[in-house]
C-alpha cells in the first residue's frame, strides 16, 4: 500500500509542512527540513521497534511527533499531541498515487485478484484508498492490525492467504520493502516482486522479479 500504490512519503510530507506552519513550528526549528530530518530519524527507529514488538502503537504515536521537540529543548507533549492528532486526521485524506499506480491496477485488476497486505494502522488505510480512489480495485484488505501481527512476520502472510481463500503457489507479494514485503513472502514460500524505488544493490538474494516503474510489471503479468 504505501509507498507502493498510495505515495506515502509525499502525502505525509505535504501533510507535516501544513502541520508544521499551523502550530508554528518555525518557533523551535531552523526550518521545515530542520523539523523533518528530527522526525524521520526517530519514526524509522520506532518502526523497526514496533515490529519487533517493543513498542506499542499509541507508544510509536507519541514518541515520533514528541522527539522533534524534545531535541530541541521544547518537549511540550500537549502540543505534539494536538500536532499528531491533526497529522493522522490529515494524512489519510492526501490522494498523491505512485507513477502509473492507476493505469498498473485497471489493468490488474482486470486480470487478477487483488488484496492489499500492509502494516498500516487499521484506521487510516482505509480512509487512504477511498481518498484516492484504488479501493475499488481490491477484493480485501488484510492488515497487521487485524491479528496483531506484521510483516515480514509468517504469521500474517498464512492469515492473508487463508482470509482471501488463496494458494500459495498461485500468490504473488508486490512491495517496497525489502525487509518486510520481500523476506516476508520469501519466508513462506510466495514469489515476490521487489518495487526496487532506491536502487538498492545489496540485496542478499534474487527476488523473483524485480521493478523500478510499477509499469514494469506489464512486461510479466
Amino acid at each position: 500500500m504505501d509507498d507502493t500504490l498510495w505515495a506515502f512519503s509525499l502525502n505525509a510530507r505535504d501533510t507535516y509542512e501544513e502541520m508544521y506552519w499551523k502550530y508554528g513550528y518555525n518557533r523551535y526549528f531552523d526550518s521545515f527540513e530542520h523539523y523533518y530530518s528530527l522526525y524521520q530519524r526517530r519514526n524509522l527507529d520506532l518502526w523497526a521497534e514496533y515490529a519487533d514488538g517493543k513498542v506499542t502503537k499509541e507508544e510509536l504515536n507519541r514518541q515520533r511527533y514528541l522527539y522533534p521537540l524534545e531535541a530541541v529543548g521544547a518537549g511540550d507533549s500537549t502540543l505534539a499531541k494536538a500536532y499528531e492528532r491533526d497529522a493522522l486526521a490529515m494524512i489519510p485524506t492526501k490522494s498523491k498515487l505512485m507513477p502509473h499506480a492507476r493505469e498498473v491496477l485497471e489493468y490488474l485488476s482486470g486480470k487478477y485478484n487483488l488484496y492489499i497486505l500492509s502494516n498500516g494502522f487499521k484506521e487510516l488505510q482505509s480512509h487512504k484508498m477511498r481518498s484516492s480512489g484504488i479501493d475499488e480495485y481490491f477484493k480485501k484488505v488484510v492488515l497487521s492490525d487485524d491479528i496483531g501481527i506484521l510483516k515480514p512476520w509468517p504469521e500474517i502472510f498464512h492469515f492473508a492467504l487463508s482470509t482471501t481463500q488463496s494458494e500459495l503457489n498461485n500468490s504473488l507479494m508486490i512491495g517496497d520493502s525489502w525487509e518486510n514485503d520481500i523476506v516476508g513472502a520469501a519466508g513462506v514460500g510466495m514469489h515476490q516482486v521487489f518495487y526496487n524505488l532506491s536502487g538498492r544493490t545489496d540485496l542478499p538474494f534474487a527476488p523473483t522479479y524485480q521493478i523500478t516503474d510499477l509499469k514494469d510489471l506489464f512486461n510479466f503479468l
